[in-house]
């Protein structure tokens, strides 16, 4: 049989500019300091401006840069660590639960979160949104989806609205109790809520956390997280 030989591919020229901006980044500025403009940069280092974006987008990426709106684009400090097991931050409405309830509507979930949840298309739920602050910077914002069948007590569509609608579930969901859970992480781009929240641009890289949780042998709520990808260091 015969073998095939794999042709080398050439490193992509925004690859070889990230490596060298990185090494800039250790060596000329501080961690805040904003960088010269996309002309400058481009002109020192010789490339053109699309290949400068690829670089500096790549960067982002990986947590070396920031883009501030109404200030350009910084160093980044280290990424913190956030924990996300339940073991460290508690589950919904449980003790220890870091999460600050904004409010809560009734509406129908995306389709991929009915199917975890296991609800008809189109039956309305209880969607509770919360943040979460870490060291006064704002590091993650949260869908929480709960089916009526999770809390009996609160009838969908008269449920109080806002923050007293967003305990009042939690509440429920603490005296139902929850036996597991499970999470799955992606990457993902901050859609325009989210940015605005977490103090990001649009299309912001972030980490997806989806966690599910069990009680009774069935799937009680689910959980959208949202984190800043370029300071966040997720921990379980």
């Amino acid at each position: 049989m015969g073998t095939t030989q794999l042709q080398t591919v050439p490193e992509p020229k925004y690859w070889h500019l990230k490596t060298v901006l990185a090494e800039a980044l250790d060596s000329e500025f501080a961690v805040g300091e904003i960088l010269p403009n996309e002309r400058e940069l481009a002109a020192r280092f010789g490339v053109a401006r699309a290949t400068l974006r690829q670089a500096l987008e790549q960067l982002e990426l990986e947590g070396r840069l920031q883009r501030r709106r109404g200030v350009g684009t910084t160093v980044a400090p280290p990424r913190m660590g956030v924990s996300v097991g339940s073991a460290q931050q508690g589950r919904p409405g449980e003790s220890g639960d870091d999460w600050e309830a904004a409010d809560s509507t009734p509406a129908a979930p995306p389709a991929a979160v009915a199917r975890l949840l296991g609800t008809e298309a189109g039956e309305t739920v209880h969607i509770v949104r919360r943040s979460r602050v870490t060291g006064g910077q704002p590091v993650a914002t949260e869908l929480l989806y709960v089916p009526a069948a999770s809390v009996p007590a609160l009838a969908v569509d008269d449920a109080p609205a806002g923050p007293a609608g967003a305990h009042a579930v939690l509440r429920e969901l603490r005296n139902l109790g929850f036996d597991d859970e499970d999470q799955a992480v992606e990457l993902g781009s901050a859609r325009a809520d989210e940015a605005k929240q977490l103090d990001r641009l649009p299309g912001a890289p972030v980490l997806v956390v989806t966690t599910r949780y069990f009680a009774q042998g069935r799937t009680a709520a689910v959980a959208v997280a949202t984190y800043r990808a370029d300071t966040c260091r997720l921990t379980f």
